[in-house]
């Protein structure tokens, strides 16, 4: 690894240890050259995520556009900040877990969906309002009613 201080090449690793939950490597290195030690992280290259919009066009997977869906469905629901990005860090392992370089958007905004429902029933509300395009009171009704007779059979 090249010494970000004198540029040589040469440097040897004193500490490695797991960082950011177990995703990456934390190493402390000292140069061979000029002694000064400096830190690297190693982590796992992701196959990038294409979305298949629903006019065709292909876009990258954006992480941030799914957090905000997300956070704007738990707004003023007292959901720590810390669990909203732990449920936003599981859909997106879930959707490399699909070894699919391309994604359809509607598969993305269902699996949301589908862990909303368990997760938060008024961010699901929220969110399908939102994702499905309600236009009235009876749109919300209905999915209302449809949670409730699946919390029925549920219990």
């Amino acid at each position: 690894m090249k010494c970000p201080f004198c540029n040589t090449i040469d440097s040897r690793v004193i500490d490695s240890r797991s960082a950011d939950d177990g995703n990456s490597i934390r190493r402390r290195r000292e140069c061979s050259a000029c002694g000064k030690r400096f830190t690297t992280y190693e982590t796992i290259e992701t196959i990038p995520l294409i979305v298949i919009k629903t006019d065709g066009r292909r876009v990258a997977f954006d992480r941030n556009k799914l957090l905000t869906g997300i956070i704007r469905s738990c707004y003023k629901r007292d959901i720590p900040t810390e669990k909203v990005l732990h449920f936003a860090d599981n859909i997106e392992k879930e959707l490399h877990n699909m070894m699919a370089p391309e994604i359809p958007s509607e598969k993305i905004g269902e699996l949301i969906m589908k862990r909303l429902k368990s997760f938060d029933e008024v961010a699901y509300i929220r969110f399908a309002s939102v994702y499905r395009k309600f236009t009235d009171i009876d749109n919300f009704t209905q999915e209302l009613e449809e949670l409730r007779a699946n919390k029925e059979i549920n219990k």
